[in-house]
């Protein structure tokens, strides 16, 4: 994973930038305004951590003129500014998380992942060939509109129950990990343990009984949804 820290605090950004290294992190260190969103710009890193106490251009204009130039990537604030309208203030700005000075290393590691996680799926659905419709069993997912049909019928399904089975069916027959499918069936809700997927796996397999797909298990790589014979 290539990561952006921009941080003027030499200190912490050193600290930093050695223990995401050790923990498999392709560490890029900005301690200017400016230089990072030149650096943004040229690299195209996986996350951007980003203070918001810079000197060139502070955190909240690079991240501002960031996303006017078009530039996606995830971006984590990390700063001594915790109260609730900076927090406000810096999501309304672009930011997709928000992480307050002191802070755990461990929950810096696990919040910048997620954001790449997150990232990945996003960029995998958009590289996916866009087919129309895809037929499955008696199961027929119209792309364009999101809806699943079941002998010309719409599937009422829930929400989660409707994403988990949209990801599926965008690949008949091969497995989905269940950490991609987490992402895209609970997007950003970081309180939510991982394992409820299971649970929005098992509800599933329950609606699908008698439609000509099997919701299938296979340990170590995910679910997979199958044709019955």
């Amino acid at each position: 994973m290539k990561l952006l820290l921009v941080e003027d605090n030499v200190s912490m950004h050193t600290a930093l930038q050695r223990t995401l290294s050790r923990r498999g992190m392709d560490v890029t260190v900005c301690a200017d305004g400016r230089l990072a969103l030149a650096r943004w710009q040229s690299f195209m890193p996986d996350v951007v951590v980003l203070d918001l106490t810079l000197p060139g251009l502070d955190g909240l204009q690079v991240l501002q003129q960031a996303r006017a130039a078009g530039l996606a990537t995830p971006v984590l604030i990390l700063t001594a500014r915790g109260t609730v309208g900076d927090r406000i203030i810096g999501l309304n700005s672009g930011a997709d998380d928000y992480l307050p000075k002191p802070f755990d290393l461990d929950e810096l590691e696990a919040r910048i992942r997620a954001l790449a996680r997150r990232s990945a799926a996003r960029d995998d659905l958009r590289s996916e060939p866009r087919a129309v419709t895809q037929v499955l069993g008696q199961l027929r997912y119209e792309k364009h509109t999101g809806a699943i049909y079941l002998c010309d019928e719409v599937l009422d399904l829930a929400p989660r129950e409707l994403a988990l089975l949209q990801a599926l069916m965008g690949k008949p027959g091969h497995a989905v990990s269940k950490e991609r499918l987490f992402e895209l069936v609970f997007p950003g809700e970081a309180e939510v343990h991982y394992e409820a997927i299971e649970v929005v796996v098992y509800r599933l397999r329950k609606r699908l009984l008698n439609t000509g797909v099997l919701l299938i298990t296979l340990r170590g790589l995910g679910y997979l949804l199958k044709a019955t014979p």
